[in-house]
């Protein structure tokens, strides 16, 4: 039995040999791109049209607010009736959302224009990622690979966010303020009708009640509304970087580099997912989150007195660094505190809560960067991950895994929740000392 479980070690090597896997990550990886082009490229059409960074980042605030809200009902639609019957219409309705903003901008609408075309914009956003990881925990289930498979998508997403801000940025400074939101229009098309094209690898459909359980929200397991918290902060450090380092670069005189900057600090999350994705943690999963918060709260001080580009560059590489492990923690907790039937759900509710942090605290940086100055704009990622982590420390105990995933662990014959038995026995030793 010791045999078995070490020669299933997780490793990116073993995780890309699972069957039918490439059939939806080069689909999903094309379909997701766009996904890190569409605040940015809102934020530098709208600003370069109005001059204004709080207009900018209100619009690109409701966009966000708007995916947050119905990011989580896209899920659970999904869950209920595929995949494929969510993405199609989504993708259709987001192009049209981008391409009528986009006509909007140039014609110098009113703020109050923009705003209402932002909404269904943000609304209809196909949520590729979450459909991805809830592909990825249909076919590993409770094994060891779990782990390793949040790790990788952590990277593939901040992999994007490496290449898709500097792609935008480069495309609206270097062609045209609206070439950017173009480029993420056309990408959606193309790549969404691909993904959804993969009938075979999508997740089994829950339409009703199943035998052993009813049907529940993703929303009423308590661990959930923790992590979405955290998401919430992890989403201020996103939009707060976004608007912050653009009006920062903007008054200095060198907007070309702001994509550069975005993309370094993207590189530290991409290169920390990597390594999170390679080790075999012995620590549970709620302990790991609860550092890596702390120290991203930590990295995140320095942000706002920091004006020189060159160290701006460093303290924005540590803050990535910081964020993987968060991410692909919050992630992984998922899968454990969930039940299958809701797990797309899940993976929205938390990919919304990003981007409704994203959106405040666009909207922050921005009014801060209007009244008091580019570095201003940097406050708001601290305030939001020094608030979110005092409520995972004050809620903590809602991260422990469910009963079933317990007992299942423990169990000699728990068939795949066998492969995970280091971070299920460290959170019951976890709960344990908590009792005492």
């Amino acid at each position: 039995m010791a045999s078995a479980v070490k020669d299933s070690r997780p490793g990116y090597g073993q995780l890309l040999r699972t069957p039918g896997a490439w059939t939806f990550l080069l689909p999903g990886f094309l379909a997701r791109q766009p996904f890190a082009m569409l605040t940015i490229g809102i934020v530098l059409l709208v600003q370069s049209t109005t001059g204004s960074y709080g207009s900018a980042g209100a619009v690109s605030a409701a966009t966000g607010v708007s995916m947050a809200l119905f990011a989580p009902q896209s899920g659970k639609l999904a869950d209920r009736f595929g995949q494929r019957a969510v993405l199609l219409p989504g993708v259709l309705v987001h192009v049209a959302g981008v391409s009528t903003l986009i006509a909007l901008a140039l014609a110098h609408a009113p703020l109050w224009a923009l705003i209402a075309v932002a909404v269904p914009t943000g609304a209809s956003t196909p949520q590729v990622g979450p459909m991805v990881r809830a592909r990825w925990a249909a076919k590993l289930g409770g094994s060891p690979l779990m782990s390793t498979a949040a790790a990788f998508e952590s990277v593939t997403d901040e992999f994007t966010f490496v290449v898709g801000p500097v792609l935008a940025t480069a495309l609206c400074t270097g062609v045209h303020p609206a070439a950017g939101l173009v480029a993420e229009a056309a990408l959606t098309l193309a790549g969404g009708l691909l993904f959804a094209s993969q009938r075979r690898t999508q997740p089994p459909v829950h339409r009703g009640r199943g035998d052993d359980q009813p049907r529940v929200s993703a929303l009423s397991v308590p661990g959930v509304r923790v992590l979405i918290v955290a998401f919430l902060g992890i989403g201020s450090v996103f939009g707060g970087m976004q608007v912050s380092l653009t009006a920062l670069t903007e008054h200095i005189g060198q907007p070309g580099i702001n994509g550069v900057l975005y993309g370094i600090f993207a590189c530290g999350n991409m290169l920390a997912g990597v390594a999170c994705g390679a080790i075999a943690w012995k620590v549970g999963p709620r302990r790991r989150l609860l550092v890596a918060y702390g120290l991203l709260a930590l990295a995140t001080t320095p942000l706002w007195a920091v004006t020189a580009v060159p160290l701006l560059g460093a303290v924005g590489l540590v803050v990535g660094l910081c964020i993987a492990p968060a991410l692909i923690t919050g992630y992984t907790l998922v899968e454990s505190l969930v039940p299958a039937g809701a797990r797309t759900e899940a993976f929205t509710w938390l990919t919304g809560a990003v981007a409704l942090g994203q959106a405040a605290a666009a909207t922050s940086a921005g009014q801060l960067a209007d009244r008091f100055g580019p570095s201003s704009g940097f406050l708001v990622p601290l305030a939001g991950t020094a608030l979110a982590l005092v409520v995972l420390l004050s809620l903590r105990a809602h991260l422990a895994p469910r009963p079933s995933k317990v007992v299942a662990g423990s169990a000699a014959t728990a068939g795949s929740d066998a492969g995970a038995p280091a971070d299920t026995a460290s959170d019951e030793r976890e709960r344990a000392l908590s009792r005492a």
